[in-house]
């Protein structure tokens, strides 16, 4: 596993840490460390390095036979080949079809997946702007790795297009949490009194998001 290695200004120590999607281990130095003290702090650190290893979800590839969860649920990956009428990716029978060159089958997948997610956040978004009597001026989706959503002064949402992968609930909480902040910009009482409105009773899909966050990441 490559391991990335970067300086910051305000540390104090050494510190190790297993990055988002998992596919590398980062080591944090203070100033003035030598390299000879970060080799054998990484020495060390090999036991806990490999715990946590073995910890990660598996990955999940887009590839021919692999499966994908789609709103939570599982749909096979399918290679379909040269096909006309159908456009390049599409579902069917619980399937993910794509279409084409299998050497872009990946592309193709996380492509489709990108532009239903957004397809489905801007609708439902708009939906619940409503409730609250706001607009949403625009929607996009990135991989973010941070945060499920943001708000911006204007009415623009974005959020991580890897939500397509959690269950129906789960995104409606993250949609309604951005579209409050249409009317509050803050985590204050009257916040949470209208993300309540508009799904009420969100703290189950907040904790599956805290426990299935790496699963999420490691996806594509």
């Amino acid at each position: 596993m490559p391991l990335k290695i970067r300086a910051h200004p305000r540390a104090r120590r050494i510190a190790l840490k297993i990055d988002h999607a998992g596919d590398a281990v980062e080591m944090v130095l203070p100033r003035r460390c030598s390299r000879g003290e970060a080799l054998r702090f990484l020495e060390a650190s090999r036991g806990w390095i490999d715990a946590r290893l073995a910890q990660l979800p598996p990955r999940i590839v887009f590839v021919h036979g692999a499966q994908v969860p789609v709103r939570d649920l599982p749909h096979r990956i399918r290679a379909m080949g040269t096909m006309r009428g159908k456009g390049p990716a599409w579902i069917e029978e619980g399937e993910l079809r794509i279409a084409g060159d299998p050497a872009f089958l990946a592309r193709r997948t996380r492509d489709f997946l990108r532009a239903l997610a957004k397809s489905e956040l801007a609708a439902r978004a708009e939906k619940m702007a409503t409730l609250v009597e706001r607009k949403v001026r625009h929607v996009t989706v990135r991989d973010t790795v941070s945060r499920w959503g943001s708000c911006a002064k204007g009415g623009n949402l974005s959020f991580s297009w890897r939500l397509i992968f959690a269950p129906e609930a789960v995104i409606d909480y993250v949609v309604a949490h951005e579209v409050a902040h249409l009317v509050e910009m803050n985590h204050g009482p009257r916040f949470w009194r209208i993300v309540e409105k508009l799904h009420p009773g969100a703290k189950a899909e907040r904790l599956w998001l805290n426990r299935n966050r790496l699963r999420l990441m490691r996806i594509g």
